[in-house]
This record gives structure tokens, C-alpha cells and sequence, in this order.
């Protein structure tokens, strides 16, 4: 499956909850099977990896920077390498945030319980359904990131979200959580101790959402094979390559 943690707005979450699925994927798939794109040029996610890497000696999985256009051919090339690839893409509409949806199954799409956040949703509801357009199949699901512990924003906030035909929103909410945060440590929420159990069952569920769907989601998820040659004219900005290895130790 290929997974992009996408978004318009920063701040929103993206690159917590790649870095998380990636080692929570990895954890249930064994080493080398999952791959890691950090197509955001903060590279946040390949630190992770680099962090991960020194403090465990392991990361699980692989991560590779790469920007731009080449996301696409790219992570084609890694779908016969790797069962799940997982893309943490950059801020806003990016070129290599729509490379990467003309080949993903499913985008992720965290939002914050306030106005500002919530308000891009008729952006992304555009880009998304332009992107259909390519990649008919793409499934997209949103969800409240970084929820208030209290009060109506939440729900508020997912209710204005569902205004939205084009997105799934999942009654999942990861709350604003100190835990959330210790995960810049190169840990997934799941692995830090002492354990946040609330927040564990809140990522679980996230991560139950995406990777296992529905038997309609699953037959749906077919558009690689089928449309992965005649993608590329929807992309008219070029950018040269930039791929780098970080390779598991060991």
C-alpha cells in the first residue's frame, strides 16, 4: 500500500504521523519491508530515521529523501521492493505532493480543530478530486489531529470537515498529547515508556483505519497497475532528483 500523510496547511501533524505508521508497519511487517519518503525539503522525517537509527541501531524500515516530480517514478520503482510505502509530503500544493498522489492508494489528511485549518478543506477537496481526474481510486480521509481534551472544537471541526464529499472523515481524534511530541526521540508512541495508553489506542485506531479498509476500500485500491503510465503530463514543473539512501544499520 502507499500511503501519503498530505495536507495543505503546516504544523498539522504530517510528518508525526508518517514517522509513526512507518515504524508501527514496520514493527508488524519485519524489517525491509517498509520504505519511508521524506518528500518535504525540512527533511524532518529523514532525521527521524537518522535518529531512530543511532539511538535503537535499527530503524525497521528505509527512508529516502526525494523531492519534486521524481516522487512519482521513484515510488513506483519501490513498489517492487517494498510492501508498504509510506510518503510525508511537504507543506501546501507542491508538485511532489501531487506526484505522489497520482500513485498513492490512499492520502491521510490530519487537521487541527480551528478555523484556519479546517478552512483548507475546500482546497484540498479540489486538488483531490483534480487528482482523481489521474488516479481515479485515490481514497482520502481526514481526521482531528492535535484535539482539544475538552469542549465542541472537535467535533465542530469534523462536522465542517464532512461538508466535504470528496474526504472520508474518520471518527478517530489524536489528542494534543505530550506523548505525540516525545516521538521526535525516533520512537513511535507505541514503543515510549512509560506508556500513554490513551494515546496508544488513539494512533492504533489510526493506524486500523488505513491499512485495514474495507473490502470496498481494498477492491478499490488497484489504480498503481492500472494507471501508472500515462500520469506524468499532469505535472508541468520539473525538478532534478533528489534521492538519498538512509539505510538500516546492520
Amino acid at each position: 500500500m502507499i500511503v501519503l500523510c498530505g495536507g495543505i496547511k503546516g504544523g498539522i501533524g504530517k510528518t508525526t504521523v508518517a514517522t509513526n505508521l512507518a515504524v508501527m508497519r514496520s514493527n508488524e511487517q519485519g524489517p525491509g519491508q517498509v520504505a519511508l519518503i521524506d518528500a518535504d525539503p525540512q527533511e524532518s522525517s529523514f532525521k527521524f530515521t537518522q535518529l531512530r537509527n543511532d539511538t535503537i541501531g535499527t530503524a525497521g524500515f528505509n527512508c529516502f529523501k526525494i523531492t519534486g516530480k521524481p516522487v512519482r517514478t521513484e515510488v513506483i520503482g519501490l513498489t517492487s521492493k517494498y510492501g508498504d510505502i509510506i510518503i510525508d509530503a511537504g507543506v501546501g500544493d507542491s508538485t511532489g505532493q501531487r506526484a505522489a498522489m497520482t500513485v498513492a492508494n490512499v492520502v491521510v489528511l490530519p487537521f487541527r480543530p480551528g478555523s484556519y485549518d479546517v478552512w483548507t478543506i475546500g482546497d484540498l477537496t479540489r486538488l483531490i478530486e483534480e487528482m482523481r481526474d489521474v488516479n481515479p481510486s485515490l481514497r482520502a480521509i481526514a481526521f482531528i489531529n492535535q484535539g482539544d481534551h475538552q469542549g465542541q472544537d472537535n467535533y465542530e471541526a469534523a462536522e465542517m470537515l464532512r461538508e466535504s464529499e470528496s474526504v472520508t472523515v474518520l471518527d478517530v481524534c489524536l489528542g494534543y498529547r505530550k506523548a505525540f511530541r516525545n516521538t521526535a526521540t525516533g520512537k513511535a508512541v507505541t514503543e515510549l515508556l512509560p506508556q500513554d495508553n490513551k494515546a496508544v489506542t488513539e494512533m492504533k485506531a489510526l493506524y486500523a483505519a488505513i491499512f485495514s479498509p474495507t473490502e470496498t476500500q481494498k477492491d478499490a485500491e488497484k489504480n498503481l497497475s492500472e494507471t501508472g503510465t500515462n500520469l506524468v503530463d499532469v505535472l508541468n514543473i520539473l525538478y532534478e532528483p533528489k534521492r538519498i539512501l538512509l539505510n538500516k544499520k546492520g
